[in-house]
């Protein structure tokens, strides 16, 4: 167990979408438990194997107590509630903004012996919950704001004394549509 390095903003291993986890070894065991001690150690509520640098899908989180991971999530959303708060990243360190996200989730997965396991989340644990998945499949919450939001977003990063100025950041849209003219082209 130990604390790694977290990848950057601007870091390609998180556009990425990663793989599915096909082994629950000691291997998986390891990276859940480095995982957690990188999550504990930055005071973050989740992690994902992507922010180390592996490309596999699995989180870990901490949220009011409760710590756990989840293997190759599947998320479902019990109804249409939303929440709208503020949201920051390991990856993007300092930074926060506010970010719309579903207030009940359903996450199935797997833990890291292979058992089925369940996550059922409302306000911070949904948050944190969806924000993991959306790092498995290569979506920063950056990509989930508004465009003057993201702008306003991207111009604070490009600031910030972290930012590698030499590495080019992807700015990936979300798939999920966050308005009905997202890019302000009045069509």
């Amino acid at each position: 167990m130990t604390v790694q390095p977290i990848r950057l903003f601007g870091d390609p291993v998180l556009r990425t979408p990663a793989e599915p986890v096909v082994d629950f070894d000691a291997e998986l065991r390891r990276l859940v438990a480095d995982l957690t001690d990188t999550m504990r150690e930055q005071g973050g509520a989740g992690l994902a194997a992507p922010q180390l640098g592996v490309g596999v899908r699995v989180f870990t989180f901490e949220v009011d107590d409760v710590l756990g991971h989840l293997v190759n999530p599947v998320l479902k959303f019990p109804d249409e509630e939303e929440q709208d708060g503020p949201e920051g990243c390991l990856s993007i360190p300092g930074l926060h903004f506010d970010t719309k996200r579903r207030m009940n989730v359903v996450a199935k997965g797997y833990n890291s012996y292979g058992d089925p396991m369940q996550v059922v989340g409302t306000g911070l644990l949904a948050r944190c919950v969806q924000h993991e998945t959306d790092h498995l499949d290569g979506v920063l919450f950056v990509d989930r704001l508004d465009p003057a939001a993201r702008k306003a977003a991207m111009k604070a990063i490009r600031e910030a004394d972290w930012y590698d100025q030499a590495a080019p950041p992807v700015v990936k849209l979300s798939p999920h549509r966050v308005t009905a003219d997202p890019f302000g082209l009045g069509r």
